[in-house]
């Protein structure tokens, strides 16, 4: 005690209450003048510094104990004391200054106790000492519904039991029993700091206000004020969670669609010493990933075989149809063959000739259209049916329905150089689909890079061409950004040679509105649904045109530009409801996803713009519940409880219209919460009591003007009351006047009448 300056004023305080309220806390964070985390407070204890005044030992804590209330220097002596009832504080209580009595705000029973045993006894000890009541934990009201304070309790659970909601003590409530017992009342939180520094400030004012009353001389405590009101406490905002997107699986499904080869139509047959290595692919893809192969696919073999048979024709109508012909321009001219003086007939005998003599394609087992090419890469192309016994190629590159001994539909076979080996082709094929060339579970063989390099230059393979040279300069570590770059650009070149042009399609989808062109293995390959529908005993399976009931043309392009390029176009808040309900019936969760995140983008630059978001979100809300849009159903239920007040006001009926449950959680989650409003409503009421104690309306005086004689008056006031009292005479006289030549009027015109 002797450490204290003149003019200083010692100030002892003891801190009383229940166990575990959260008392030394909260002296803690005054003394140290710090916040706690949610992991401290719920991993880490402080025990309890029974009548000795720790908080002084540090020299940080020595001076952060001196401080300045309302110009009157202050030591602040803080006394932490026991929550056990039968521990005896009397020591503690004595010479004290004023008095903390604490409880939690999430235990009822803590603050019954201070009414019932804690306020009998500091009037025992203490019978004139000010007390305070202070509600600790304050944060609780709201972080109860905090995912990681939840998360925490579920771990460790049953030694920690979350708090509920029915636990929490309400500020009217903390407020009724302050009053009852006469004392001020405030709550504070070590978490968010919320009233610390401001309950101490007031403990100090309430000690010195008594201090003054005993000792009136005191100069220096006239300018203490009274407790000075709390604001309430509000509540953060709730945050909205940001959506995330489901995992891609666009690279496994385009790696199943190559392993699998369901619905094969194309066959590429390699070159070089290994020349009975073929490989099934699917020309709308293999056009896509390679400029080379689409200007092959896209040439016009109609002129081939003037003299073909009617099997042949058929083979061509049906296996390029309207989609796939064109005219053979000047980008293709060097795929052909110079000898274009022969006949026709003598041309395609002698392209049978030589394909025979590769004894890939045997000319008796095999008829169709064939034409020889030009081209480093490319050595014929035909179209023809096709049969796999006899050639070597794995059970990966196997089509399923090419098991039986039955020949299989009409196939385009593309025969390759001996520029491009049977390895090479294969790590090609591979590239082509995944965008890698490692894979474990097609044991792909090694080869040479300089002349997978070569194949990727004749192939107009660009990114292959540098994956290969980040291998031969040991760069690996680039080719993983390469292979998403190259996924990316094959999406979009899907999107503009399939989806947008319409080429190589294999089925039609009959709509509400329209039809649409699609390629079914594609869709098997993205889509369960649609891998049972044309896979299974179903009629879909061998139809030309499916019939799609429901669905409108917009609705159809977005999904099936999800299924080819793995992304979805802008939309429109109105569509995305068919959207979702489509993507929900063909199990489809991550178009799901990626809608709820456009959607949300969508909405928040609107409301970054001061735009009104509520309607929609009322609109979006039960139809998006039904169809397990849960991201963006929990960010419109957000975007309504925090907006409530508006809501209410604006759109009532639509409110009201919604599912009860929907109705009871937007009142439960409303921010801000009832109580807090209420609270705030109390607290400007008191507010305004105060101002009218602290500066009273002082009574009307009577006026001079109008007391007492004229007898006693002054001179000027007598002259002043005879001018008014003319003034207002002659006004009287003048309307008097005027009202009785009025009449006078009316008389005269009456009796001339």
């Amino acid at each position: 005690m002797d450490s204290e300056q003149p003019h200083q004023e010692l100030v002892k305080c003891v801190v009383v209450g229940d166990t575990a309220v959260g008392k030394t806390r909260l002296i803690c964070a005054r003394a140290c003048n710090k916040k706690f985390s949610l992991s401290q407070l719920l991993n880490t204890h402080v025990p309890t510094v029974f009548a000795i005044d720790q908080y002084r030992i540090y020299k940080e804590v020595l001076e952060r104990s001196c401080v300045v209330v309302d110009g009157v220097n202050v030591s602040l002596r803080l006394w932490d004391t026991f929550g056990d009832h039968d521990k005896d504080r009397r020591f503690a209580y004595g010479r004290s200054d004023v008095v903390l009595l604490c409880f939690s705000l999430a235990n009822r029973v803590s603050l019954r106790n201070c009414r019932v045993m804690w306020y009998p006894e500091i009037r025992k000890f203490c019978p004139n000492t000010p007390i305070l009541l202070v509600g600790c934990k304050n944060d609780l009201r709201y972080i109860c519904k905090d995912e990681q304070y939840l998360s925490y309790c579920q771990d460790r659970s049953p030694l920690v039991r979350p708090v509920r909601e029915c636990d929490l003590v309400m500020p009217c409530e903390g407020r009724a029993i302050a009053r009852e017992i006469g004392v001020e009342y405030y709550e504070t939180s070590v978490l968010t700091y919320f009233g610390v520094n401001e309950v101490f400030d007031n403990v100090i004012r309430a000690a010195l206000i008594s201090r003054r009353q005993q000792r009136f001389w005191m100069t220096n405590l006239k300018r203490v004020q009274r407790p000075t009101l709390q604001v309430p406490f509000c509540p953060p905002k709730p945050k909205v969670q940001e959506p995330s997107p489901v995992g891609s699986s666009m690279r496994e499904d385009l790696h199943c669609l190559l392993t699998c080869a369901a619905l094969t139509d194309l066959v590429l047959v390699a070159g070089g010493t290994s020349p009975g290595t073929i490989v099934h692919t699917h020309r709308f893809l293999v056009a896509a990933a390679s400029t080379a192969f689409h200007k092959l696919l896209m040439t016009d073999l109609s002129d081939c075989a003037a003299t073909r048979r009617s099997s042949d024709s058929s083979m061509l109508s049906g296996t390029f149809g309207d989609t796939t012909l064109g005219n053979f321009n000047s980008d293709t001219e060097c795929l052909l063959g110079s000898d274009h003086n022969q006949p026709r007939p003598v041309r395609l005998r002698e392209a049978v000739k030589r394909r025979s003599s590769m004894q890939t394609i045997p000319l008796d087992q095999r008829p169709g259209i064939h034409r020889e090419l030009n081209h480093p890469a490319f050595q014929a192309i035909s179209i023809e049916q096709w049969d796999d016994r006899g050639s070597e190629q794995s059970g990966c590159e196997r089509s399923p329905r090419q098991s039986g001994g039955a020949w299989v539909p009409i196939q385009t076979v593309v025969t390759l150089s001996k520029l491009v080996s049977g390895p090479v082709l294969r790590v090609v094929v591979h590239f082509l689909y995944t965008g890698t060339i490692f894979c474990r579970e097609c044991h792909l063989p090694a080869i040479d890079l300089s002349e997978l390099k070569q194949a990727a230059e004749f192939l107009e393979l660009p990114e292959l061409q540098l994956y290969a040279s980040n291998l031969m300069k040991k760069e690996e570590f680039l080719n993983n950004d390469l292979s998403q770059q190259y996924l990316q650009m094959l999406c979009g070149r899907v999107k503009e040679v399939c989806l947008e042009g319409g080429q190589f399609s294999d089925v039609l989808f009959q709509l509400e509105d329209g039809t649409t062109a699609v390629h079914r293995p594609l869709l098997m390959a993205r889509c369960d649904m649609m891998h049972a529908m044309f896979s299974g005993d179903f009629r879909e399976s061998n139809a030309k045109v499916i019939t799609f009931p429901g669905v409108k043309v917009r609705t159809f392009h977005i999904l099936l530009q999800y299924l080819y390029t793995d992304s979805v176009p802008t939309l429109k808040v109105r569509e995305c409801l068919p959207v979702v309900e489509l993507a929900n019936r063909l199990c489809l969760p991550r178009l799901i996803s990626l809608v709820e995140i456009e959607i949300i983008d969508l909405f928040q630059r609107v409301i970054q713009a001061g735009g009104d978001v509520s309607e929609d979100c009322i609109y979006l809300l039960e139809p998006l519940q039904m169809h397990n849009a849960e991201q963006l159903v929990e960010w419109c239920l957000t975007c309504l409880a925090t907006n409530y007040n508006h809501v209410c006001h604006k759109h009532t009926k639509q409110l009201r219209a919604l599912h009860p449950e929907n109705q009871a959680y937007l009142n439960r989650n409303r921010w801000p919460p009832v109580w807090y409003l209420k609270d705030y409503d109390y607290y400007e009421r008191c507010l305004m009591e105060r101002q009218r104690e602290e500066n009273p309306i002082k009574p009307l005086k009577r006026s001079r003007n109008t007391a007492g004689c004229l007898c006693f008056t002054s001179k000027s006031r007598r002259n002043a009351e005879k001018q008014n009292y003319r003034t207002m005479s002659w006004d009287t006289f003048s309307v008097l006047r005027a009202s009785l030549n009025r009449a006078r009027k009316w008389a005269a015109i009456g009796s001339g009448k």
